[in-house]
């Protein structure tokens, strides 16, 4: 899935270049290519579908020229991942009615790469031998919003690592998050998930009706050259909601692979912070040169040839790309979404 926005990582990730598309690590490859790169040990080029909305067409094609054509669904509108998913899988379908998916946003680090694989492996012979629907869960570190939590339930003897679902609660507000953390009895759900592609279709069926009867219309297009008319002309009557709103939290077959992978889903700056290598005092500095006096705890990120001088900066975001400049306490990132719809409307999309 790699048709996002990514409005939190402003001014960086813009309309006509999200996140996905960036290289934040200086590796000469983008996120969604290190997903990529992530899954083609497991999973060969010809097997791997993106879904982008149809303004990333000439991106995708220049950063992954080895993903044909008819592997590149494009998205006419922007409809979250419920009906996303909902039309890869029926485009699955068409091409292997016993296919099992492997459904991943194209934006998190995973820093641990062979287990994350053995991860999949396990649990795509969990998935293949029953109608399960397959999330991987990660011990939360702390009490985070944008997350959701899945509460353990039985484990599964035979499947080691394994376990049902007992509840599915998507993005708490904060003091339930702190009660989840200190219970030890929840994970957060990663947004990456397996399945077979028929029996996904069948939580839609039975938990989305309204998001299966758009797509159920064209049973008879998927695979075929009248697929992209025939999206073109439905999806935005798809409701726009999460995979997560729509299935997990209703249907009462999902199950939960716990794993340590080094992740990160790269969300916002101040996971980008998490992640990156710091100074002594604490700062981060992506693609910029930067000389400051009593700053700590702060991300300097600024594209071009130019250098940065600060002071006094504690706990700060400084990040510069094109015609912005965004100066903003990293403490109060997630406010950053209403930021660039302000922004919107008082200067214009060009400023987004």
């Amino acid at each position: 899935m790699c048709g996002g926005v990514g409005s939190r990582f402003w001014p960086f990730s813009r309309n006509d270049r999200p996140k996905q598309f960036l290289d934040f690590f200086g590796t000469g490859r983008s996120l969604l290519q290190m997903t990529v790169d992530r899954i083609l040990p497991l999973i060969p080029a010809e097997n791997i579908i993106l879904v982008t909305n149809s303004a990333y067409a000439d991106i995708i094609r220049e950063q992954l020229p080895e993903i044909k054509d008819s592997n590149i669904l494009l998205e006419p509108a922007r409809r979250n991942t419920a009906p996303c998913i909902c039309w890869a899988a029926h485009h699955i379908v068409a091409l292997d009615p016993e296919a099992t998916m492997v459904t991943l946003p194209s934006d998190h680090l995973i820093l641990k790469e062979e287990t994350f694989r053995e991860v999949l492996k396990e649990g795509l012979e969990f998935v293949e031998s029953g109608n399960r629907l397959l999330t991987i869960g990660l011990k939360p570190t702390s009490p985070h919003t944008g997350y959701g939590y899945i509460q353990l339930g039985n484990p599964m003897k035979e499947y080691p690592g394994i376990c049902k679902v007992k509840s599915f609660t998507e993005k708490p507000d904060e003091p339930m998050a702190r009660v989840f953390v200190e219970s030890g009895e929840f994970y957060w759900n990663s947004g990456m998930f397996l399945w077979r592609a028929d029996n996904i279709l069948k939580a839609f069926a039975r938990y989305a009706p309204e998001i299966a009867s758009v797509f159920d219309a064209g049973e008879s297009e998927y695979a075929t050259p009248r697929e992209s008319q025939f999206i073109d002309s439905v999806f935005s009557s798809a409701p726009s909601i999460s995979i997560d709103y729509a299935i997990m939290e209703k249907a009462d077959n999902v199950y939960v692979k716990t794993a340590d992978i080094g992740w990160s889903d790269l969300g916002s700056w101040k996971a980008l912070y998490e992640t990156s290598p710091k100074t002594r005092e604490g700062n981060v500095t992506q693609g910029c040169q930067v000389l400051t006096h009593d700053c700590s705890n702060t991300v300097f990120a600024v594209t071009g040839d130019k250098i940065i001088v600060a002071a006094g900066l504690h706990d700060y975001i400084v990040a510069e790309n094109d015609n912005t400049l965004l100066i903003y306490p990293i403490g109060e990132e997630q406010k950053i979404r209403q930021v660039v719809n302000d922004v919107r409307a008082r200067f214009g999309e060009e400023y987004v």
